[in-house]
């Protein structure tokens, strides 16, 4: 059995000093890569020496190595990321240079390291894969509907009444679909179909 994906519940932080080099990183939930660009304009420092950054969102991921040599700070940030199973995460470095230089190796630890440690305190919590679904139903079959809902995990995204019900579109988990098709065919005797748009 896979385990599911996980994702960051809230903002992390963790700082370190590494032979008179201060890094301190930043992680956090990211649904969309515009969402992780706006994080790390958030928490870059300008007046840090580096801002070096990665993130994954399902098959998006970038990197960044903000001017340290290439493949030494944003790959091993995003390398801690798939790691630990993360997914929707972004992790931004800040280095300010301490005078003593770390090498290629010495880099890939010290951004790697840091990254990995800040995301193993973070709190975490699971990513539920959601479809959105539409059906229609019967007006009479709408408040069970309506007080049944909550069970599902489900949210309503919209219903517009036509001549004999409405039409819903509701964002459920995926592994409930079948119960609520079970539900829906109960409520409307059979007449209800769901559709699975996405």
């Amino acid at each position: 059995m896979t385990v599911p994906p996980s994702t960051l519940a809230a903002p992390a932080q963790l700082a370190q000093d590494i032979r008179k080099s201060r890094f301190l990183a930043n992680a956090a939930h990211a649904a969309t890569p515009d969402a992780a660009t706006a994080f790390l304009a958030a928490v870059a420092h300008v007046d840090a020496t580096h801002n070096c950054w990665a993130y994954r969102i399902g098959q998006q991921y970038r990197f960044n190595d903000d001017g340290e040599p290439a493949g030494t700070a944003g790959k091993p940030i995003l390398q801690a990321i798939d790691g630990q199973g993360l997914d929707k995460v972004v992790v931004v470095v800040t280095r300010w240079f301490g005078g003593i230089k770390l090498g290629a190796g010495g880099l890939m630890r010290a951004y790697g390291g840091c990254a990995a440690e800040c995301l193993r305190g973070a709190v975490k919590r699971e990513l539920i894969q959601t479809s959105e679904v539409e059906f229609g139903l019967a007006f009479s079959a709408l408040p069970l509907l309506h007080a049944r809902l909550v069970e599902f995990d489900a949210q309503k995204l919209s219903e517009s009444f036509v001549s004999d019900g409405a039409v819903l579109r509701v964002r459920v988990p995926t592994a409930r679909i079948d119960a609520l098709r079970s539900l829906l065919a109960d409520v409307s005797r059979g007449q209800c179909s769901v559709r699975v748009l996405d």
